[in-house]
C-alpha cells in the first residue's frame, strides 16, 4: 500500500478501506469483535504510516501487517469458528497452535502503541510526533522488544516529520483532520481496551 490520496474536503479517515469506529462489537456476547472487519480496520490503520514519509517507519508497518496476515491465514483456515476475533484464538488454542493469538497480543500492542501516540499527540497542541511517537513507545513495545529491535523502532521515532507537515497530509482542514482523528481514535481505544484485557486473560495463554 502506497501513501493515500486524500479527496479535496475529506481526510485521512475517509480514505479507510474499514475504520475502526464501523466494527461491529457484539457487547450481548462479551464484547465479541468482528474478524473481518477489525483486521480489515487494522490494515487500513497501516496506510498512515506512509504519510510519515519515512522508511524508518516501514518495520513498524511490517510487524502489523505481518500480524494482521496470521490471523487471516487462521480465519481462512477455520472460517466457522472465527467470526470474531475472541473465538478465533479460542479455537486455535483449543487446536493446540497458537500462531494468530501470538499474532493478536503483538499486533495489540502495535495498535495501542499507534493509539496513544496519535491520542497524546492530537490533544497536545504543542507536542511534536517524535515526542509523541517516543512517549508511547516507550510504555508499549519496547519492554517488550529485544536489544536488536529496540533500535530500530527508535531509529523510526526520530524521523517522525513535523507535526504541522504531517497534519497537512492528513487533510486540507486541520480542524476537520482533529475531529475526524479523535472520533476514531476513540472508536480505536476502546477496541484496544477489549482485546487487551481478552490477550492478558488466562483463556488466551498457550
Amino acid at each position: 500500500m502506497s501513501a493515500p490520496e486524500i479527496p479535496v474536503g475529506a481526510t485521512i479517515v475517509n480514505t479507510f478501506k474499514q475504520s475502526f469506529v464501523d466494527v461491529p462489537i457484539d457487547a450481548e456476547n462479551g464484547n465479541a469483535i468482528a474478524t473481518t472487519q477489525f483486521l480489515d480496520a487494522a490494515e487500513s490503520l497501516t496506510t498512515m504510516f506512509d504519510l510519515l514519509g519515512s522508511v524508518a517507519f516501514s518495520p513498524v508497518k511490517s510487524d502489523l501487517l505481518g500480524n494482521v496476515k496470521k490471523l487471516r491465514e487462521r480465519q481462512l483456515a477455520a472460517p466457522a469458528e472465527s467470526t470474531n476475533v475472541q473465538d478465533l484464538c479460542r479455537n486455535e488454542l483449543k487446536a493446540k497452535k497458537h500462531t494468530a493469538t501470538e499474532g493478536l497480543l503483538w499486533l495489540v500492542r502495535g495498535l495501542e502503541f499507534t493509539c496513544l501516540a496519535l491520542s497524546a499527540n492530537v490533544a497536545k497542541e504543542s507536542e511534536e510526533l517524535a515526542d509523541s511517537f517516543r512517549n508511547a513507545y516507550g510504555t508499549t513495545l519496547k519492554p517488550h522488544h529485544s536489544f536488536l529491535i529496540k533500535p530500530i523502532f527508535s531509529a523510526a521515532m526520530g524521523a517522525c516529520p513535523y507535526r504541522k507537515d504531517f497534519y497537512s497530509k492528513l487533510g486540507a482542514d486541520e480542524a476537520q483532520v482533529t475531529t475526524d482523528l479523535r472520533v476514531y481514535l476513540a472508536a480505536l481505544d476502546k477496541i484496544v481496551g477489549i482485546l487487551k484485557g481478552f490477550v492478558e486473560s488466562k483463556e488466551a495463554k498457550w
